[in-house]
């Protein structure tokens, strides 16, 4: 979480858009308005979800982020050692040269090529684990954020700061961001979200932001965190298992239950008559080619040891402000927040296809300059 700036621009207000050189940011919120698109964490950034409190910055990563990390090094590793000679061995025979020619240039690349490709697999392995090996040593000491639903808060403990810091949920700033930028492979587009507040005492600004792959997921991130602070879902099932291949009694990860329950549900549907041969053999060839059952397995291991290190770093005061409260002591959404939340969903249900930032500005619009966000 980083401090900017301590100057105060102008008060933000969800639908509110404001550009900057290479592209533009969106307010969402405060007065977190629902947006009508589905509550999934797609960054797969939140690690915990309970009745009192929701984690976030603490997720663990897809079975698919350890299946790209061990497979690309894996595939390196084939082209070049069998790949490449094959090639060759087929350009000999394209060039009028006998089998046992072509099978003596084989040969030939191959032996040359080996360590090559053993180097080339190890290197990318490595740099595909660097960066988990660097984020793993920063969760020593990086608190997470939370937020607590029966509490109507947030809790956060910015970089530099020893105590946390609670701000009312409500009144939290939330933005989606979109940028294009041009280099030399063309345009490049990237979309994010975050969320920030202004310090209580010193009123300096701290803002907190992710990257996705796309403005939909990017307000559906955001989106998983407002639909748990007002009860509209309950677990990290909900938001991060859109396919559904997590049992009732399964943990909420993407470990060695995700890969046999998808592997059975694969083989109903082929039973089914829902998936062809060449589905059914291209799902066995792609998890050989990246290592079976060994990335859900690494997410076990990763997720146990994010637990441990994250619960190591939450300072005494955060774990005393996550604790339940007996149900008449929980805090209740404005007056303000239910009648314009009403009023977004009736918009949307009326058109669902419009942009939520578009339904945001014309609610604002109708009630007027006097109903302003701080």
């Amino acid at each position: 979480m980083s401090k900017p700036n301590d100057s105060k621009d102008i008060p933000p207000r969800a639908g509110r858009t404001e550009p900057f050189p290479s592209g533009k940011l969106t307010f969402l919120s405060p007065r977190p308005l629902p947006t009508g698109l589905p509550p999934v964490d797609h960054a797969h950034a939140i690690g915990e979800v309970n009745d009192a409190y929701l984690e976030f910055g603490t997720g663990v990563p897809s079975a698919f982020s350890w299946q790209v990390t061990l497979g690309l090094p894996f595939g390196v590793f084939i082209m070049v050692a069998f790949l490449v000679p094959l090639i060759a061995a087929a350009l000999a025979i394209l060039h009028g040269y006998d089998l046992a020619k072509a099978t003596e240039t084989f040969w030939y690349m191959f032996d040359y090529g080996w360590w090559i490709a053993v180097a080339g697999g190890l290197g990318a392995l490595f740099l595909g684990y660097l960066p988990r090996w660097q984020a793993h040593g920063h969760l020593i000491y990086k608190v997470p954020t939370r937020f607590h639903r029966q509490r109507r808060e947030a809790c956060f403990v910015p970089k530099g700061e020893k105590e946390p810091i609670v701000v009312p949920w409500e009144d939290l700033v939330a933005w989606v961001t979109e940028a294009r930028g041009v280099t030399e492979y063309g345009v490049q587009h990237q979309y994010g979200f975050g969320f920030g507040f202004y310090h209580p005492d010193t009123g300096e600004k701290y803002t907190l932001e992710y990257e996705t792959y796309g403005l939909a997921q990017a307000i559906s991130n955001w989106e998983a965190i407002r639909a748990y602070m007002e009860y509209e879902v309950h677990t990290l099932k909900e938001i991060q298992d859109p396919l559904d291949l997590q049992g009732p009694d399964d943990p909420p990860w993407e470990g060695v239950h995700v890969f046999r329950n998808a592997r059975a549900r694969l083989h109903q549907q082929y039973r089914d008559g829902e998936a062809g041969i060449f589905y059914f053999a291209g799902w066995y060839l792609y998890h050989v080619m990246t290592f079976w059952t060994i990335p859900n397995r690494l997410v076990e291991w990763e997720a146990n040891k994010v637990k441990t290190l994250t619960h190591r770093a939450v300072p005494e005061k955060m774990a005393e402000w996550s604790e339940a409260l007996p149900e008449t002591e929980w805090a209740k959404p404005s007056d303000e927040l239910k009648r314009l939340s009403q009023k977004v969903r009736e918009k949307q249900q009326a058109q669902p296809s419009r942009l939520p930032q578009e339904v945001f500005a014309e609610v604002y619009a109708g009630e007027g300059d006097e109903v302003m966000s701080a």
